[in-house]
This record gives structure tokens, sequence and C-alpha cells, in this order.
């Protein structure tokens, strides 16, 4: 599979400002161009691309994605320092995820009390 950049941002839902920019940021690895300097995407771009939007989803920085990505360049010495990079970013998530669920059931206890209020007062 080689996709240009064009149906690369099309099947990623990246758009493809965003994918220059994280090529230029050095976020986005391995992206290889053709003889006339054109970017080509394959396989393993877009297993980075969902892994940095996961990433990018849940809070972490382009700085720490950068970071990560350079200890990635660096080789298997660096696996410790990465999977302790994923640790915390997975206890952050965590905490935020558990903060969101106390407050969806914040947002179901009002709902609930409405459906009370609701059958009490019989509005249409």
């Amino acid at each position: 599979m080689l996709l240009s950049i064009k149906e690369f941002s099309q099947k990623t839902n990246v758009s493809e400002y965003t994918l220059r920019f994280y090529e230029k940021e050095g976020v986005l690895p391995f992206v290889n161009r053709t003889d006339s300097g054109r970017r080509v995407y394959n396989e393993q771009n877009l297993e980075w691309i969902e892994f940095i939007t996961a990433l990018r989803e849940t809070g972490m920085s382009l700085s720490e994605i950068k970071r990560y990505v350079n200890l990635y360049k660096q080789g298997n010495s660096t696996i410790p320092e990465r999977k302790q990079m994923m640790l915390d970013h997975k206890a952050k998530v965590q905490k935020q995820l558990s903060q969101t669920l106390k407050y969806l059931e914040k947002v179901n206890y009002k709902l609930a009390l409405y459906d009370v209020m609701l059958q009490q007062v019989r509005l249409p």
C-alpha cells in the first residue's frame, strides 16, 4: 500500500496540513518521498498516525510525542524509558476517565430528576 498525502489524509481523517506539520516537527517519522519529492505513505505510517492520534486524543503533548519518537529512533536501549512514558500516560488517561465518569454520573442524575419532574407535571 502506497498512498499520496491526499489519499492518506482521507484514510486517516488527518488533514494534509497536519500531516505535513507532524512530519516537519518530527512527530510522524519515516515518511518516504518519490524521486520528484512527493510524500508517499505506507502501512508503517498508518500505524504511526493511529498511535499519534490516540496519544493526542488522550492529552499527550506534541513535545512528549516527539520525545517518544526520538527515543524510538534510538533503538531498543530506550525501551524502558518508552515503556515508562506509556505507563505515565496511561495513569493520566485513567485519572481523566475516572473524572469523566463522575461527571457523567452527575448528568445522569440530573436527567433522572427531570424524568421524575416531567411525570409529576405531565407535560405532553
